[in-house]
């Protein structure tokens, strides 16, 4: 009896190891950064942001974010102005990054994905049904082939994104390992899982390096290239026989038959084109134009709409960058100086009708924003790095400079002057100057057009006290070359450049603040900054086992940043301003991450009026 019991035990526990061992082979369905529990259980079967039902058809045609022309096509290379919808429409990644989480991605391409319990590696099965648009199957070679073409001919963002991977195994025509250098790097797993998988057979003939010029790609997602006006707009026809279409990421989403995407020169252009019926949706950058801009007969009837989208989504930071390669800005008391001379509050309340808020945290409306005073665990980071940051890391919150918005900054500007004078800069005929004799001047390089109106009081505020503001725009184009080459005194921009939140953040902060980026074309390190205390923290939030460690990393690398005055923080909006033609459906429920443009559906061909509009939803039984 002991030994059929014992023996009995021992049968059961190889069943269960067995079965554990199965399970493990076969992957899962969904990754998360720290293995916490998805939101979405193994048998969901659409996301909560979508309307399964919504109908297939119709078209919908948008302004690009980006002003000026593009020049190439696929957004993968750093050459200029791409289509950035490529990557949402024609490729298809090997996992959906979920819009309703910080990050967690469930399978796409992929039909099984495998991390090793110690981190060093991941595994990816692919769905046997995975296609490119000519039909020919997706293949783990394809995968191998798309990583090495990233590292070596892609931007830069992928070549340290994707910098701790070791080797890529093929393990059969369906299954791909990427081993790791170490286990550090907590998103890798994921970032790796987000990639989008691009046709061996279709790019080893083609200049991927160069973007692949105007060519209509051959790609694997729901839409295909159209129609190419070369610079001027692009268009996409959906597939209804994409082989993703029923997967349950893909329920209710790429409901429009036809998308196109057209580049203006021009922002005023572009509003009054939307009002002329041009076009139908815009993300809108100004405040004075989403206000006042969009003033017409259209808009009193709801022909043309606008919505704050997406009110809960992080945004990402914005500054007057300084470039710390110049002298003048490589003392902090004159960066802190010039902080306190831009005068947001008179210039929200006069130029953007108090639309924004102004930015305090290099992750705005992110729990990881440092507003209050380190706790335990953020001193322990903070502790060693003494005297090596800024005093105040460890006993103030930063707070932006801010005014009772009057326009009159004479306590700003003797501060400034103040701080100026212990820098060494001091009066003389007019002008602040150096022991050299040499005057304070400096000049805002502008790509994009819309800041002079703000930087022209700013201007004439530095200049009351002795400092020379000069403003100069260039056209895109040049602005792109300046940018790589950090050829400029100081520019607006977003960390990242694309104005994408972070929401959570891993090994782009290299790129984005590390020392090892500042002078990298390609990177968006655009303070060029080089810091060993920034790199050791941002080693540290990369090398994080749990989110809350991270957010603790984040917070403190967020008070180092804030106190080393590398930027003139600028503002955010409540949310995503959108103008668009009033004849389009949307889920109730909006995703928290995104705006969720791709779960849009046609309602009628023509814009409605309020009246039509609410009569349509009431046909169709919508409340």
């Amino acid at each position: 009896m002991t030994f059929t019991r014992n023996m009995a035990g021992l049968l059961l526990g190889v069943a269960l190891l067995c079965n554990a061992a199965s399970a493990l082979a076969a992957g899962s369905y969904a990754m998360t950064v720290y293995g916490e529990a998805p939101k979405y259980p193994a048998n969901f079967q659409h996301f909560d942001f979508v309307d399964p039902k919504a109908p297939k058809g119709g078209s919908l045609s948008r302004a690009s974010m980006e002003i000026g022309q593009y020049n190439y096509i696929t957004p993968y290379a750093d050459q200029g102005i791409s289509v950035v919808q490529v990557n949402d429409w024609v490729y298809a990644p090997l996992a959906f990054r979920s819009l309703d989480e910080p990050y967690t991605v469930y399978g796409l391409i992929a039909q099984h994905m495998e991390r090793d319990p110690d981190g060093l590696w991941v595994r990816f099965t692919l769905n046997p049904k995975a296609r490119f648009a000519d039909n020919t199957p997706i293949t783990a070679e394809d995968v191998r082939y798309t990583f090495e073409l990233l590292m070596t001919k892609g931007s830069l963002s992928y070549r340290q994104q994707y910098a701790d991977v070791q080797d890529v195994v093929i393990e059969g025509p369906d299954t791909v390992r990427f081993n790791f250098k170490n286990n550090l790097n907590r998103t890798l797993a994921l970032d790796l899982a987000t990639m989008r998988v691009v046709p061996e057979h279709w790019w080893k003939t083609r200049d991927f390096a160069n973007g692949g010029g105007f060519e209509p790609p051959l790609g694997s997602g729901p839409y295909r290239v159209s129609k190419v006006d070369a610079g001027r707009s692009i268009s996409f026809a959906r597939d209804p026989n994409w082989w993703g279409k029923d997967l349950p990421v893909s329920r209710g989403m790429y409901n429009f038959d036809s998308l196109t995407v057209n580049f203006y020169g021009d922002t005023d252009v572009a509003r009054q084109l939307l009002q002329a019926g041009a076009f139908d949706y815009n993300r809108e950058f100004s405040s004075s134009g989403y206000v006042v801009g969009y003033d017409s007969p259209a808009l009193h009837d709801g022909r043309l709409q606008q919505s704050i989208l997406a009110p809960a989504k992080p945004t990402a930071a914005q500054g007057f960058v300084f470039n710390l390669q110049n002298p003048l800005f490589q003392d902090r008391r004159v960066r802190q100086a010039l902080t306190l001379l831009w005068d947001f509050e008179w210039t929200n309340k006069q130029m953007m009708r108090g639309f924004y808020v102004r930015q305090n945290s290099y992750w705005p409306k992110s729990e990881m924003a440092a507003t209050e005073l380190p706790d335990a665990r953020e001193r322990e980071i903070l502790e060693p790095l003494r005297g090596q940051v800024p005093d105040e890391v460890f006993t103030q919150v930063y707070q932006a400079p801010k005014t009772d918005g009057s326009g009159y900054i004479r306590d700003k500007q003797l501060q400034a002057l103040q701080l100026l004078a212990e820098a060494g800069w001091t009066p003389k005929n007019n002008h602040l100057v150096n022991a050299a004799g040499e005057p304070m001047a400096f000049t805002f390089l502008d790509g994009q057009g819309g800041f002079d109106r703000m930087l022209l009081p700013f201007k004439r505020t530095l200049a009351q006290i002795g400092i020379t503001l000069n403003l100069r725009r260039i056209d895109s184009a040049q602005y792109v070359n300046r940018l790589n080459a950090r050829d400029y005194d100081m520019i607006v921009t977003s960390f990242p450049r694309s104005g994408d939140p972070i929401v959570s953040p891993g090994r782009e902060l290299y790129s984005l603040y590390a020392s090892q980026s500042a002078t990298q074309v390609g990177s968006s390190n655009s303070m060029v900054l080089a810091n060993p205390a920034v790199d050791r923290l941002i080693d540290g939030l990369v090398q994080s086992n749990s989110r809350d460690d991270m957010v603790h990393y984040a917070r403190a690398l967020d008070r180092v940043l804030q106190w080393g005055y590398y930027m003139i923080p600028n503002y955010y909006a409540k949310g995503t301003p959108t103008v668009y033609q009033n004849r389009f459906g949307m889920p109730a429920t909006q995703p928290a991450y995104d705006e969720g443009l791709n779960t849009w559906w046609e309602v009628a061909a023509r814009p409605l009026d309020n009246q039509q509009m609410s009569a349509q939803r009431k046909l169709a039984g919508v409340q």
